[in-house]
């Protein structure tokens, strides 16, 4: 498994771990809800970005600032050599920087998150940013999407880790 987010944050880059804040106690929310450990998850998959940098602060205080589409170009050559090393059987992209790597430009969260696609014998199983400055993932319905995302990857780790313990989810989500 692999995640691609956007870009490291500021308490990434001094921690040296990525999705460490906030936006990694709700992602990993959903990963447990799926039956993922962090613990595991953090010491047997790998998690990368778009872009490798810190891109700064958002000149409106509300959060990061976007890498560039130019930031995103120069970055790509490594995120391919990830990719190849790597070769996962599953990506996790997380927001709609990552999403939009993967599927195209234009894409819109609500058409998506909650979807599964194959491409190449890779499966990709997207999610929204888990950032606090994000208010998509508060949303009644996008939550529901989330639900049904965070099935999809509970499903996909069963498929790809069988002999780990996997957790039955309820009707509602919640294992």
């Amino acid at each position: 498994m692999m995640t691609v987010g956007q870009a490291p944050g500021v308490t990434e880059v001094v921690a040296k771990r990525p999705f460490n804040a906030g936006s990694g106690k709700r992602l990993f929310q959903w990963l447990g809800e799926a039956g993922i450990d962090e613990d595991w998850f953090r010491r047997t998959q790998y998690m990368t970005s778009v872009t490798k940098c810190f891109p700064g602060k958002n000149k409106s205080g509300g959060g990061d600032r976007a890498p560039s589409p130019a930031e995103q170009q120069l970055c790509r050559p490594f995120l391919e050599q990830e990719l190849a090393l790597v070769r996962p059987k599953l990506i996790i992209p997380i927001g709609k920087m990552a999403i939009e790597t993967f599927y195209g430009r234009g894409i819109v969260l609500e058409a998506v998150i909650g979807t599964e696609m194959e491409k190449d014998g890779v499966w990709y199983v997207p999610l929204p940013h888990p950032s606090g400055a994000s208010r998509w993932h508060q949303i009644a319905e996008n939550r529901v999407r989330i639900q049904q995302a965070i099935r999809l990857i509970a499903a996909q780790y069963a498929r790809l880790f069988p002999k780990r313990n996997h957790p039955q989810m309820n009707t509602d989500g919640h294992g």
